[in-house]
């Protein structure tokens, strides 16, 4: 028998009906459920370790929770080594506070918290030893200076040196080597981001660890940093001790200039008979005669050769100074970042009592050749 076409024409647009009531349901369900989680890697230094949940302060971002499961493959690597195979299995009772991971695993949507997959750990105290052997193979091994030129086809850079009794030194750059290269408003190495032979002008604070050949005037560098400072002298002419800022008014630009001490600025005094030694040295330099055209033994720290006392060594034996110890009308010499712009500056390295060079007309012979030297060495293992 025979459906009425009235009938059927019901039927049909019932079950049309239906399909997409079904249809509209499961894309429903599908909105309702939890979108899945994507795969993350988080590097950084453990927090607190609590149950089975590490609290890790990784080196971008906020605190995560890594959840540390059964299947977790957890493996413990020494700083530098390369690959995974000589990488001991630990426990998750191994891993302490202050330790670094390298956790790898399966994020949450909102990136507080990641179920981990695997975790690599590196001990507190196997980088802090890591950290020695660096601080100990710099100052073996590293030389600073002034860029005097840079040949990127034959992977060259030329330095001078006057503390190493140096004219001269070239360093040899590799496929291999670490370039590094400091950011403009910062005196961190941390700060430091990769760079290229390319990016290192004449002019620019260089330092470099590697290989010397016999007669010491060439470095194969394993790693090397450098950046382009600004050098400043001249009289205060303000004080701001709540930002902790002094404003110069500069010999070399003849405009004033907005100084930042930072924590990490090295701020030292010369006493009166230093400076006076130097500015001697200065005026002798300038007219090749004098104190400056023989022996140094009278300059505490100078060069074993002529010229002008290397400053850097000087003043690590000089007492530490304070923003409280300056004021309006104090000449002062420091090399300070760049900045950007008619931004202040922040100070790397800051002399004060340097009145007797300021009136011998011989600051820009000072800062010249004022290589960087431990300033740089001592920031890199921080």
């Amino acid at each position: 028998m025979r459906m009425p076409l009235r009938m059927t024409a019901a039927l049909a647009l019932v079950a049309a009906s239906l399909s997409a009531v079904y249809a509209l349901s499961s894309r429903a369900q599908e909105a309702l459920q939890p979108a899945p989680s994507a795969p993350a890697r988080m590097i950084g230094a453990v927090k607190a370790v609590s149950g089975n949940s590490i609290t890790l302060a990784p080196d971008k971002g906020g605190e995560v929770t890594v959840l540390v499961q059964d299947s977790t493959r957890m493996l413990r690597l020494a700083p530098g080594q390369k690959d995974l195979k000589d990488a001991a299995p630990i426990q998750l009772q191994d891993i302490q506070t202050g330790d670094r991971i390298i956790a790898r695993g399966m994020a949450a949507d909102d990136g507080k918290s990641m179920a981990a997959t695997s975790i690599i750990l590196m001990k507190q105290e196997d980088i802090a030893a890591k950290q020695e052997r660096e601080r100990e193979d710099w100052q073996k091994h590293g030389v600073g200076g002034l860029v005097t030129a840079v040949d990127p086809a034959g992977g060259t850079v030329t330095i001078s040196n006057l503390a190493a009794g140096q004219k001269s030194i070239v360093i040899r750059v590799s496929k291999t080597t670490r370039i590094l290269r400091y950011a403009p408003a910062s005196v961190k190495f941390d700060d430091a981001q990769p760079g290229t032979l390319d990016q290192i002008r004449p002019g620019d604070q260089l330092r470099a660890r590697g290989e010397r050949n016999a007669e010491g005037n060439e470095v194969a560098a394993v790693e090397m940093v450098s950046g382009s400072f600004r050098n400043v002298a001249g009289r205060i002419t303000s004080v701001d001790a709540a930002r902790n800022t002094l404003v110069i008014m500069d010999l070399f630009s003849k405009k004033p200039v907005t100084v930042k001490i930072a924590e990490e600025s090295q701020v030292r005094k010369l006493p009166p008979m230093v400076a006076q030694r130097m500015a001697m040295r200065l005026k002798g330099t300038a007219a090749g005669t004098g104190p400056a055209a023989g022996s140094a033994r009278e300059m505490p720290g100078g060069p074993r050769t002529g010229g002008a006392p290397d400053l850097q060594q000087v003043l690590n034996r000089m007492p530490e100074a304070t923003l409280a110890d300056m004021q309006k009308g104090d000449a002062i010499m420091a090399v300070a970042t760049q900045g950007a712009g008619n931004s202040e500056v922040r100070a790397i390295t800051l002399l004060t009592g340097v009145e007797p060079i300021l009136t011998s007309g011989g600051a820009a012979t000072v800062l010249t050749p004022w290589s960087l030297g431990e300033s740089i060495s001592d920031a890199m293992t921080q």
